[in-house]
C-alpha cells in the first residue's frame, strides 16, 4: 500500500509542477509553444492518474526486470518534482551560450567575395533571420553598408578583438534541452568590455565585413547601443 502512494504522490507532484509552471508563464523557457498545449495536457492526466492511484484498488504488480525498485525510482521522481518546485527556470545566458558553442555558431561565410542581392528590408530581421539568411547566402559583402537592428544578450568569447562582442539569442526548436545559440560580431568604439556579460541590448547600426578568427565574418558596425529588459520570453524559434 505504501509503494502505492508513493505512485500517486509521484504522478501528483509532476503533474502539479507542470501546471505551476503553466499557470506562472514560466513553462515556455522549458518547451516550445507548439509542445505547450500537449504538455498542459499531459499535467492534466498525470493528476488523473494520481487520482486513480488512490481512488481505485491498485493491480498486481508482476514480476518483471528493472534497473530500479520501485521505491527507488519513485523517491527520485518525488525528489527532483521537489527540486522543480523550488527552484525557477532560468532563461540560458553567456555562460550556456559558450558552452553550446557560440563561436561555432557565427553563420558560415565565403572566402571569396560573389555577387547576391537581398529582398526583404533588412533593419527588419531579427537576429536569428540575420543568421538564417547568412546560412542561405554566405556572403558577408553583400549585406555590407545594409541597416541592422538586433535585441539579444551580450557575449565576451575570449578569443574575440577588445573592440568586439557577440550579441547572442537562444533558439528553441522543440524543448530547453536542443536549444542552441546564434549569434553576431557587434563592434564598437572603445572596449567592448564595458558592456556587461548578460546585459540585453538593442544595437543600430550598418552591416560591414571584417575578418575575425581568421575568417571574413558580417559585423553590426554599432551606431546606437540601448540598453532593454531581459524579455520576458528570451527565446527565438
Amino acid at each position: 500500500m505504501a509503494l502505492v502512494w508513493m505512485d500517486a504522490l509521484a504522478l501528483f507532484l509532476w503533474g502539479a509542477l507542470i501546471l505551476k509552471l503553466w499557470l506562472m508563464e514560466q513553462l515556455y523557457l522549458l518547451v516550445h509553444p507548439n509542445y505547450m498545449p500537449m504538455t498542459v495536457m499531459a499535467g492534466v492526466v498525470l493528476l488523473g492518474l494520481a487520482a486513480g492511484a488512490v481512488v481505485f484498488k491498485p493491480m498486481q504488480r508482476g514480476d518483471h526486470v528493472a534497473l530500479l525498485q520501485p521505491r527507488v525510482s519513485n523517491s527520485i521522481l518525488i525528489v527532483v518534482a521537489i527540486v522543480g518546485f523550488v527552484v525557477e527556470p532560468r532563461a540560458f545566458v553567456s555562460d550556456k551560450a559558450l558552452h553550446r558553442g557560440v563561436t561555432d555558431n557565427l553563420a558560415a561565410t565565403r572566402a571569396v567575395p560573389q555577387s547576391f542581392r537581398a529582398t526583404n528590408r533588412p533593419e527588419e530581421r531579427t537576429l536569428v533571420e540575420w543568421s538564417r539568411t547568412l546560412n542561405a547566402y554566405p556572403e558577408p559583402d553583400a549585406y555590407t553598408g545594409q541597416k541592422a537592428k538586433v535585441t539579444g544578450f551580450v557575449v565576451h568569447p575570449p578569443a574575440m578583438p577588445e573592440d568586439i562582442f557577440l550579441l547572442v539569442r537562444f533558439v528553441l526548436t522543440c524543448c530547453a534541452a536542443d536549444a542552441y545559440p546564434v549569434s553576431l560580431p557587434v563592434q564598437v568604439e572603445g572596449d567592448a568590455k564595458r558592456f556587461q556579460g548578460d546585459q540585453w541590448l538593442e544595437v543600430e547600426g550598418r552591416m560591414m565585413t571584417r575578418e575575425l578568427t581568421g575568417r571574413r565574418q558580417l559585423v553590426v558596425q554599432a551606431s546606437n547601443l540601448t540598453p532593454v529588459p531581459t524579455p520576458k520570453n528570451p527565446y527565438e524559434y
